[in-house]
């Protein structure tokens, strides 16, 4: 992400984020929980993508789990370590966009990647790349995101087309990972005022 734009998505993340409320909620995304408890084990060093206000890296460091995160709005950061700290968690926050991020291969027992399509074509290639070499072997990645059926409904998400995902999407993306599961479904969001209403889903969790 060249600087231009790096500064353009901190401003406007931060404008976003700059009001009394948790804008997705407090309480963790439901694919993830259930994939968690379903994969993952207790101690797993986890990282958080574009973590937002903390409610997923709050959730995972209350599981045991050792927890980083990062996200471009230092707005967020500040909102998600009060957060962490009203809930007596340890987490290592980092303000970062998603190239900066000091990515290290093999570093990670599981990497979470939840609503990150704010991402175009060509940087989602690219952290999809990061991600997957910064897991240890045998790492899970755990991935929900919203299909091109959300565009129907407008109830959180992007609008554009190129920023969604599709099964064979993430097989592409995924080549050379084993993927556990992979499943598009449609439910009913209750993550704060942002992602709320009937929604158009896939969740992927996938094994390096």
């Amino acid at each position: 992400m060249n600087p231009n734009a790096a500064q353009e998505a901190e401003q406007f993340w931060n404008e976003r984020f700059d009001v009394d409320e948790f804008i997705f909620g407090k309480d963790p995304n439901l694919f993830l929980v259930e994939s968690t408890k379903k994969y993952a084990t207790g101690g797993s060093r986890v990282l958080c993508v574009a973590d937002g206000e903390g409610r997923n890296s709050v959730w995972l460091a209350q599981q045991g789990m050792q927890v980083d995160a990062f996200d471009v709005s230092a707005v967020a950061i500040k909102k998600a370590k009060k957060f962490a700290s009203d809930n007596q968690v340890d987490i290592a926050f980092h303000h970062s966009d998603c190239d900066s991020y000091p990515w290290q291969p093999n570093q990670y027992d599981a990497i979470a990647a939840i609503f990150i399509q704010f991402a175009d074509p060509e940087l989602r290639a690219r952290l999809f790349d990061n991600m997957i070499n910064g897991l240890k072997p045998g790492g899970l990645l755990i991935v929900q995101g919203y299909t091109p059926k959300q565009l129907e409904y407008k109830t959180g998400g992007p609008g554009q087309l190129s920023h969604l995902y599709t099964e064979e999407l993430m097989t592409e993306l995924l080549a050379g990972m084993n993927i556990l599961e992979i499943r598009s479904y449609e439910t009913e969001l209750k993550e704060g005022a942002r992602h709320l209403g009937m929604s158009a889903l896939i969740g992927v969790v996938a094994k390096k």
